[in-house]
This record gives C-alpha cells, sequence and structure tokens, in this order.
C-alpha cells in the first residue's frame, strides 16, 4: 500500500478529532492529559506539515470524496500545491506550539480545568486543517464555522473574566459577518457555474470550469474579499482581533495570530488566482489600497500599547497588510500580462505567510512565557527580565529583529522582495498606479521603520532595564518544554532568512500554476547563495554571507572588549544632581511612544491625564503624580459604536412586542389572518 500526502492530511486530522472525544478518559489525571494530549497534537501536526511539503515539492494535485455530506453532497477534499503550501505553514507552526504547550498549560494546574482547552485545541487544528482541504462550498464552510467556534471557546477559556467574554461575543459575530458574505459569495459562483435550480456547482471543480461574467465576478469577489478580510483583521475589519487574541491562553495566541489568520489570505487566493481566474486591474487596487491602510495603522496601533499581548495583536494587522500589499500587486501585474512581476509579488506575500507564522508564534509564545513567569501584561510593570529570563529573552529578541525586517533573519526576505516589485515595476498605463506605486513603496518603507521602533520598545521595556513592577515577584526560566517550542521557530526564522533561493525554489510551483511564471529561473540563477529576484545586475542579496559578516563582526567587537578585563567598567547612575533614581523612572512604554503620539495622534483618540497624590500638601511641591493614557481606535466610533446603539434601539422597539397579555397576542393573531386573506391568494 503506498501512502500519499492526502492520506496523511486525513489521517492527522482523523488523529486529532479521535483526541477531541478521547480526552474524557483522561479528564481526571490532567497532567497527564496534558502531556498526552499536546505530544499526539505535535505529531499530528507534523504529520500534515510534511504532507504539505511533500505536495509542493512533487507539484502533485490529489483528490478525494467523503459520501458523508448531505444526500448528493458528498464531501470533496483536494490537496494541490497551493493546499500544500498552506498545510505546511500551519502544520509546522502547530508542531511548535504544541511542544511548547506541554509546559505552557501545567501553569493551570492547580487553578482550573485543561479538559476543555484542550478539546477545542485540537478541533481548532483539525479546523484549520480541513478548511484548507475542503474543495467544495460545503465543507469549506461546516469546516471554517468548526474552526471559528473553537476559537470562540478558546478566548473564552477563562470565562469567569468579563472581558474575556466580551472579546469572544465581538470576534463571533465578526466572524459570522464574514461567514455569511463568503457563503453568498459561494452562492453566486455556484449559481453561475450550474445554475440556480440544482446544487451541482457547489464543488470548487464546477466552479473553476465556468467564465464569469465581470459583473458577476465582481459581485462573487466582493462578498469573499469583504468575508475573508474580517477575518484576517484588515482594516477597517480589525477591532476584534486587538480584543480576542490578548485575552486567549498565549499558545492559542500564537495559533490565531500565526496560522488562522492565514486561512483567510489562503480563501483570497484560492477564489481569486484558482476560481476566477480573470480579473480587471482595479480588484488588485482595492487590495494593494487597504493593504497598505492596514500595515500603516496596525503599526501605529502597536506602537501606542503598553500591554504586550495587544502590541502582538495590532502588529499582526500590520503584517497582514504586507500580505495583502504582495497579493494586490500580483493581481494588478497579473490583469496587465505582467506575469514575472505577478510571480515576485505572490512569491513575496506567499513568503511572507510563513515568515510571519514563524516570527509572530515566537514572539506570542514568548509574550506567554513572560506572561507565565510574571502574571502581568503591561509592559510598565515589567522590565530586567533578561536576566532572570535569559532564554526567553534571546529568542524574543530573534522574533522583534525578524518582524523588524532586519537581516539576517526571515522578515527581511519577504519584506526587500515585496520592495522589489514595487521598485522594478515598469510604467503602468492607468494613471492611478503611477501614483499608487511610488506612494505604495513610500508606506511600506514608513512600516518597516515604525515596526523596527515598535520591537525596540517592546523588548527593551520588558527586558532591559530594572523590574519596574510595584510588586516583587519570584521570577524564574520557563521550561525546557516551551523554550524548545520557541528555539524551533527561531531556527525556523534563520533558516529561512539565509536560506531563502533554497526556499522560493520549493514554492516556485504556486507561482507557475496561479499566474503563469517561474521565479526560480531568475531568483536562484546566481545558485543557492544568492537571491536574484529578476536579474543580478539589478538586485540581489546573499542571507549566508550577511549572516557569517555579522557573527565576524559580534565577534571582533566582543574580543576588543573583553581581551582586557579592564576596559569595560562599571559606575552608578548619573543623577542630574537631584535624589536617589528609582526603578520608576526609567524609560516605559508611554514615553517611548510620545514622539509618534504627537505626529500621529489625529489618527487616534489620546486622552491623557495627570493628577496630584492625594497627600500632595501642596501643588507646588507635589509627592507623587499619576499619569493616566488612554488610546482608542476611531474605527470603532466611527463604524462599529453607531451599528451596535442602532441594533440595540431597533431590539428595544422590537422588544415593546412582547406585553405578556394573552389579548395583546390574540390581536397579533386577528391581525396576521386578516393580511393573509387579503393578500394571499
Amino acid at each position: 500500500m503506498v501512502v500519499t500526502p492526502i492520506d496523511m492530511a486525513s489521517a492527522s486530522i482523523i488523529l486529532l478529532l479521535v483526541m477531541v472525544v478521547g480526552v474524557a478518559l483522561l479528564r481526571n489525571r490532567q497532567n497527564l492529559l496534558i502531556q498526552t494530549s499536546f505530544s499526539l497534537s505535535a505529531a499530528a501536526s507534523l504529520l500534515s506539515a510534511v504532507a504539505g511539503a511533500w505536495t509542493v515539492g512533487s507539484g502533485r494535485t490529489e483528490k478525494m470524496i467523503l459520501m458523508i455530506g448531505l444526500p448528493d453532497l458528498p464531501f470533496h477534499l483536494r490537496l494541490d500545491p497551493l493546499a500544500g503550501f498552506f498545510l505546511s505553514v500551519v502544520g509546522l507552526l502547530a508542531f511548535f506550539v504544541s511542544v511548547y504547550s506541554i509546559g505552557y498549560v501545567k501553569g493551570f494546574l492547580g487553578r482550573r480545568s485543561v479538559t476543555r482547552l484542550i478539546v477545542f485545541y485540537c478541533l481548532f487544528i483539525a479546523g484549520m486543517f480541513m478548511v484548507i482541504l475542503a474543495d467544495d462550498a460545503l465543507f469549506f464552510l461546516i469546516s471554517w464555522e468548526a474552526m471559528a467556534a473553537a476559537s470562540y471557546f478558546l478566548v473564552m477559556f477563562e470565562d469567569e473574566n468579563a472581558e474575556n467574554r466580551r472579546a469572544a461575543f465581538l470576534y463571533m459575530v465578526v466572524a459570522h459577518v464574514g461567514a455569511v458574505a463568503i457563503l453568498l459569495s459561494f452562492g453566486v459562483m455556484a449559481g453561475l457555474a450550474a445554475g440556480f435550480d440544482n446544487f451541482s456547482g457547489f464543488t470548487f471543480d464546477a466552479m473553476r470550469q465556468a467564465r464569469f461574467p465581470v459583473e458577476w465576478a465582481t459581485v462573487a469577489f466582493l462578498l469573499a474579499f469583504f468575508g475573508f478580510a474580517a477575518k484576517a483583521g484588515v482594516v477597517p475589519l480589525h477591532v476584534w482581533l486587538p480584543e480576542a487574541h490578548p485575552v486567549a491562553p498565549s499558545n492559542v495566541s500564537a495559533l490565531m495570530s500565526g496560522v488562522m489568520l492565514k486561512t483567510a489570505i489562503y480563501g483570497i487566493i484560492r477564489v481569486t488566482f484558482d476560481i476566477i481566474k480573470i480579473f480587471p486591474w482595479w480588484w488588485g487596487s482595492i487590495v494593494l489600497t487597504l493593504g497598505l491602510v492596514s500595515a500603516v495603522m496596525g503599526v501605529l496601533y502597536a506602537m501606542m500599547e503598553g500591554d504586550i499581548k495587544r502590541l502582538l495583536a495590532y502588529s499582526s494587522v500590520e503584517n497582514i497588510g504586507i500580505i495583502m500589499v504582495g497579493i494586490g500587486l500580483a493581481m494588478i501585474f497579473s490583469s496587465f500580462k505582467m506575469p514575472v512581476l505577478a510571480a515576485l509579488s505572490l512569491t513575496a506575500s506567499l513568503y511572507h505567510v510563513m515568515n510571519h507564522a514563524m516570527f509572530k508564534g515566537i514572539l506570542f509564545m514568548g509574550a506567554g512565557a513572560v506572561l507565565h513567569a510574571t502574571h502581568e501584561r503591561n509592559m510598565e510593570e515589567m522590565g530586567g527580565l533578561i536576566h532572570r529570563m535569559p532564554w526567553t529573552a534571546v529568542l524574543f529578541l530573534v522574533g522583534c529583529i525578524s518582524i523588524s525586517a532586519l537581516p539576517p533573519f526571515n522578515g527581511f526576505v519577504s519584506e526587500w522582495l515585496t520592495f522589489q516589485a514595487f521598485l522594478l515595476s515598469p510604467s503602468l498605463p492607468i494613471p492611478l498606479m503611477k501614483l499608487l506605486m511610488p506612494l505604495g513603496a513610500a508606506l511600506l518603507a514608513l512600516t518597516g521603520a515604525l515596526a523596527a521602533a515598535t520591537f525596540v520598545k517592546a523588548f527593551g521595556v520588558t527586558f532591559l532595564g530594572h523590574w519596574r513592577g510595584s510588586r516583587r515577584t519570584h521570577i524564574r526560566e520557563v521550561d525546557w518544554t516551551m523554550r524548545s517550542g520557541m528555539t524551533l521557530a527561531a531556527l525556523a526564522c534563520l533558516f529561512l532568512g539565509i536560506m531563502p533561493a533554497f526556499f522560493i525554489d520549493w514554492m516556485d510551483i504556486l507561482a507557475e500554476q496561479l499566474v503563469g511564471a517561474k521565479l526560480s529561473v531568475s531568483a536562484t540563477a546566481g545558485g543557492w547563495m544568492w537571491l536574484t529576484p529578476v536579474a543580478p545586475e539589478r538586485a540581489s542579496y546573499s542571507g549566508i554571507i550577511v549572516f557569517f559578516g555579522v557573527l565576524i563582526v559580534y565577534g571582533i567587537v566582543y574580543f576588543i572588549l573583553h581581551v582586557n578585563p579592564g576596559k569595560i567598567h562599571r559606575g552608578p547612575i548619573w543623577d542630574c544632581g537631584f535624589g536617589k533614581l528609582t526603578n520608576r523612572m526609567q524609560y516605559n512604554a508611554a514615553s517611548f511612544s510620545m514622539p509618534i503620539r504627537r505626529i500621529f495622534g489625529f489618527l487616534f483618540k489620546i486622552k491623557e491625564e495627570v493628577s496630584l497624590a492625594p497627600q500632595s500638601a501642596h501643588p507646588a511641591f507635589p509627592k507623587k503624580l499619576h499619569y493616566h493614557l488612554k488610546v482608542r481606535d476611531r474605527f470603532w466610533n466611527w463604524i462599529y459604536k453607531p451599528v451596535a446603539e442602532a441594533s440595540f434601539w431597533f431590539s428595544r422597539k422590537v422588544g415593546m412586542l412582547q406585553q405578556g397579555r394573552i389579548q395583546t397576542y390574540l390581536i397579533y393573531s386577528f391581525v396576521t389572518i386578516i393580511v393573509l386573506l387579503l393578500f394571499v391568494k
């Protein structure tokens, strides 16, 4: 019997679903339950990652039909290179996070049962795998809802907190609004594929064979893009993301931010490049514009944050925006028959999908390690953790360097490729494009600079300096399983950064199938050491040379400073002539972001207050000042708050019909009968 990639992927889903049912057997032995369930989920995730990588490398497409759906509507599965790529991304990060979770989830022992967390964790990963493998509208939507429902219960795991319940409710509302839009999009395409009088067009194969009129294709695309953008957190549909990701357990936050958002990216690429195929240039302009807005606004939101997990959640909005920029450019170049540039843009976008999964996984796992050790999310109450948690500090620093797009780590490669797509593009015939291309490159550069500043703040305030907290806590490094999960993700960031030619050659089949051109012919022309996107004389980059160059410079500096122990002196900090310095006088998160707040403050609703301590004898000589800063999202007041208030107003009016008197209900029945007699033939 020959085992195929789709068999391996199916086996991993079955194993996860079996664990969902079998968790009850070990619910009374929580420690054993944690070790067994997360070990098996790690094995299942690794199995899917191998199946996906095998599929991309071989370029093969496999299909399977399961006769377990509705009558005449069986479930169709398809594992092609596009699905294989996303399967490998989801599976790889899920493997790292599952290893990490063995140690992390033990932190809940003695406080609450973890049975529910493990059940929905396994269902969540299985749901993401099924979304990627689904090849018909029915199975896709069932898998989509399973993934959304599982993540809803994971967000609300610590449901005694009102903040968690509110975040979970907001997430579920936005998820279902998006799901309705996706359902309508599939309905339009299925109807056009086989007529609206039967369900034979519900498979993606039937939709692929159809040729949609431009008007209906536009309707289907806009509905699908709205639905998937709501799940991805594209501005202005992002408001649920900074609420839900921070309150979820950190291992869940790593998966939600690292890979759940990518299922929405998968949906956009699947519908646009695989099902619809032919589209006008202005579709790409919409995607590109919203991507740029999301990138800039996301990093600005992150810069303002003092909560480390909210900061990471907002940075996901930024990185989803960068991915959208690549997709938008690929759509524009495809519509103008520029396949090589389309391949470059799409490859940059997909490479950033992988990169973001890896470095955001490290960062959320690192934040979880800090929370696990300090029980604190507010960076203003942290500091000096590099001395207590050196492993976590170094691994978190790798994530910060990667997400800041600094060489030799992976974030630089994908953002550099995106810049090349902007800078190497010829003059396009549409005047709007001549404006959008240089503006897009400038905004992407601004995003990169702000991201570097944001993560200097995140690392510096959290790990450097001295402890700022009001209470002294016993802080120690996390256990080896948590460090192992973060270390594996850090190594992935390094290899993706120094060996990009190898990975681009592996994933080049996607660009060939989706936009009709291969990038590896030019990108790997200089061998495995050099990355040359279009031509060596235009641009080239060698991650391995940069890596060894950094190591050599570091070694020289270290040798110069440490060859003579007397060269380094430690002394007291200059106190400017004032009294004794305290830890609370350190540069903090609010002060770090103050210059950016002054420049971009008009984009936010900012409220700053300074009050004197009650015990101050005289206002001119206060003993203590209290500073309060609140930064709110204007999109909430502009869009969501009016909708919420209108919904509550309408609900109250409708509620007036519920009088509680039998006479009123008899009148309703009488009026209904009269109306039916008058208008129904």
